[in-house]
């Protein structure tokens, strides 16, 4: 079998001196040791370092290109296909996945999504003296059919699919980055960090994509506009650029809790769960329906403030101004309108994107193994025909 190899590389640095002071393998080989029991501990035996040094040297270690060597070939490939995911970068396979999930999902619950939406918004649409009361589910189903026939249940869905991509994307991946900011000095993550790290990326993605979905909300619910790119030349026009980000202010409020609450609710309760059930994938089904149908319930009432807000001609300058009025005009259900749509939406959507991201994360996790069987397999494979050729 080969051994690790250690390059030394020297380089001059001006600003020091010449030394000859010899470097003793008794300074040098426990940290040469360390690094060669990590990387390869099949070769047995450190590396040690004498004579003299007289200028600055960086040591490298050459494991990875050694274990390129015996990456799998074309044909390894094609019988154990599962390893050529391990040779996709890691934070580009969740998400690419991330990505697919969220648009998939999006599209299917497409329209109970544009039932809800106009449910939440009836009141500020019909304008302020009309009629008082939203309409209902059924109502709004049949008012959408009447009017714009099947394609309109999907109106708005292209913006949405569009901002879901990097939404799914910048919450997954700022979701773990927080969660590493708030672990503790052992690694572990309490409750109040996995709540913490959830708020933060919920806010995060919204932030990052909030005119996206400003741009969604005046395409399905306002009547005229056939494009996003003619509903954006017109907010430019007409209310000037922050008309994309109104409504800012209550949507990180809102975001805030429910992604907190979701993610902290999932993994608790997936944790909670005996080890053989936590990696079925009916598991992360039953337990993201769980976790979205509590963070649904406490936080969708800002959702309606938010959505309320981001009307054209809207009377809510604030939260503290939309709340009073929502209940003046509609009373507690207002703040429930197309909760049911919404919670039929919602719940399969959550549910599928963390059941994905659950199952990708297991998959990656087996392609390593199977990408560092096979690497084995072929460096065993050299070692026997070397000892062979010793042999004969």
């Amino acid at each position: 079998m080969k051994k690790s190899q250690v390059s030394l590389s020297c380089r001059e640095i001006p600003a020091l001196k010449s030394s000859n002071v010899p470097i003793s393998s008794s300074i040098v080989e426990p940290e040469f040791y360390l690094l060669q029991t990590n990387r390869s501990s099949h070769a047995g035996t450190s590396t040690r370092l004498r004579g003299n040094v007289s200028n600055f040297a960086s040591l490298s270690m050459e494991e990875k290109k050694e274990e390129r060597e015996f990456y799998p070939t074309s044909n390894q490939l094609l019988k154990r296909p599962l390893a050529l995911l391990a040779l996709v970068p890691k934070d580009a396979a969740l998400f690419a996945a991330g990505a697919i999930a969220g648009a998939a999902a999006k599209t299917v619950t497409a329209p109970l999504d544009r039932i809800k939406l106009l449910m939440q918004t009836h009141g500020v649409r019909v304008g302020q003296e009309g009629v008082r009361k939203g309409i209902g589910f059924i109502e709004a189903i049949t008012l959408i059919g009447r009017e714009e026939g099947i394609k309109g249940y999907w109106k708005g869905n292209l913006p949405q699919v569009i901002r879901i991509i990097p939404y799914s994307a910048v919450q997954l991946f700022a979701y773990e980055t927080y969660k590493k900011l708030f672990s503790g000095k052992d690694g572990t993550l309490s409750v109040i960090g996995r709540l913490a790290a959830g708020a933060c990326a919920g806010m995060t993605s919204t932030f990052v994509t909030y005119p996206l979905d400003v741009l969604r909300l005046r395409l399905a619910v306002e009547p005229g506009y056939k494009t996003m790119t003619r509903v954006a030349f017109n907010m430019l026009k007409e209310e000037g650029v922050a008309s994309f980000y109104s409504g800012l202010g209550p949507s990180l409020i809102g975001i805030a809790p429910y992604i907190a609450v979701n993610f902290c609710v999932f993994d608790l309760v997936k944790k909670a769960l005996p080890e053989e059930y936590q990696k079925r994938t009916e598991t992360s089904l039953i337990t993201g329906l769980i976790s979205a149908t509590v963070a649904t319930v406490l936080c969708y009432p800002l959702d309606t403030v938010r959505r309320q807000m981001q009307m054209r001609g809207t009377p809510y300058k604030t939260v503290l101004d939309a709340f009073p009025g929502i209940l003046e005009r509609d009373g507690l259900v207002g703040l429930y309108r197309g909760f049911v749509p919404n919670a039929l939406k919602t719940l399969p959507n959550s549910s599928i994107r963390l059941t994905t991201f659950d199952t990708v994360k297991r998959l990656i996790v087996a392609s390593e193994k199977e990408l560092q069987k096979i690497i084995l397999e072929n460096r065993n494979k050299e070692g026997q025909s070397s000892s062979e050729g010793t042999v004969r």
